[in-house]
């Protein structure tokens, strides 16, 4: 067998090229890939985009079914192109956006009916097709189109109005008084409500900038509501064992309570005899120390001890011990 290094290097080159041509074009195109890809592409006309974003989920009876791929301008629709995977959707289905959150974060939720099966490509028309109300465009459209309105012409207007119909039947008359007062009280209340819509606009603007935020804000608050769930078994089994241990606890102290009453009173005496004599227990040890000391001190020679008695008299006659002379006249024998 020919070694690596002696082969013939553009045959190799052109292989690993080609390699990673196919990785490239793979990258490119997980998409399209039937195991890491895949699914099935649907399309659906809306009268309004309502902010609907690439990458928004799509759902069917509440579980996500796969994603918004692009949004674009049909005609007089837009045209949405999603792609679903593991589900396949009725041959009348309907699309609907919905709100997702309080932010205006926008899905795509399909009721999937009718016979037959819907097929890949296919368009969901208009008809079957609904769009939400968005409440915070509206809000921002009325705040910006209420200082147009001329609110003291207007109330002007239906006085007029209501002077006209002065002669009119009772139940029109107080109709357009009760106009006329409305009109007048919204008048009144002009500066307060161009000012309320204004700090409106306000808050929905900033709530909109800070979008991803909020919303991990209440991810994270999920996330703290999953994990305690996920944990109040734990937290039970807890409760339980701490419950049963205290019954066992209980039920040793009773059975033990003959015993222990006895030794605990044995106890109470003891220590109230060493307190009343304790005065007299600190006094014996501190005597009790000089007298150790010169004891070890006598004891420290071995077999022998030293002691010195003091203040004792000197003896009446000394005893001189030595060999004893001989005494006699001069040349005696």
């Amino acid at each position: 067998m020919t070694p690596f290094r002696e082969r013939n290097p553009v045959p190799i080159a052109l292989i690993g090229l080609t390699a990673i041509l196919i990785v490239l074009f793979a990258a490119f195109n997980a998409q399209s890939l039937p195991l890491i890809g895949g699914g099935t592409t649907y399309y659906a006309d809306f009268t309004d985009a309502s902010n609907l974003q690439p990458n928004d989920d799509v759902r069917l009876a509440g579980v996500k079914i796969g994603s918004v791929e692009s949004i674009a301008l049909h005609g007089t629709v837009v045209r949405v192109a999603f792609r679903v995977k593991g589900t396949t959707l009725g041959g009348q289905s309907h699309a609907e956006i919905e709100i997702k959150t309080l932010l205006g974060q926008k899905y795509i939720l399909i009721d999937s009916e009718g016979s037959g099966q819907l097929a890949s490509g296919a368009v969901i028309p208009v008809t079957r097709t609904t769009t939400p109300f968005d409440v915070t465009t509206a809000f921002i459209g009325l705040a910006q189109h209420i200082e147009a309105i001329n609110t003291t012409q207007l109330a002007q207007a239906f006085t007029t109005i209501a002077s006209a119909f002065s002669t009119s039947p009772p139940e029109v008359k107080s109709s357009l008084v009760g106009l006329q007062r409305l009109s007048t009280t919204i008048a009144s209340r002009d500066a307060v409500l161009t000012d309320l819509l204004g700090h409106a606009q306000n808050v929905t603007a900033e709530l909109a900038a800070r979008d991803a935020e909020v919303t991990k804000l209440i991810n994270d608050g999920d996330l703290i509501l999953q994990t305690l769930n996920e944990q109040s078994a734990v937290i039970h089994a807890l409760l339980v064992n701490s419950a049963e241990l205290a019954s066992q606890l209980t039920a040793l102290v009773a059975e033990n309570r003959a015993a222990l009453t006895p030794a605990l009173t044995n106890l109470h005496s003891v220590i109230t005899i060493l307190q009343k004599d304790q005065f007299d227990l600190v006094n014996s040890v501190h005597l009790l120390a000089p007298f150790v000391r010169d004891f070890t001190n006598t004891l420290g020679n071995g077999e022998w001890f030293d002691t010195l008695v003091a203040n004792l008299p000197p003896p009446s006659n000394q005893v001189q011990l030595g060999p004893q002379s001989s005494s006699g006249p001069p040349g005696g024998h």
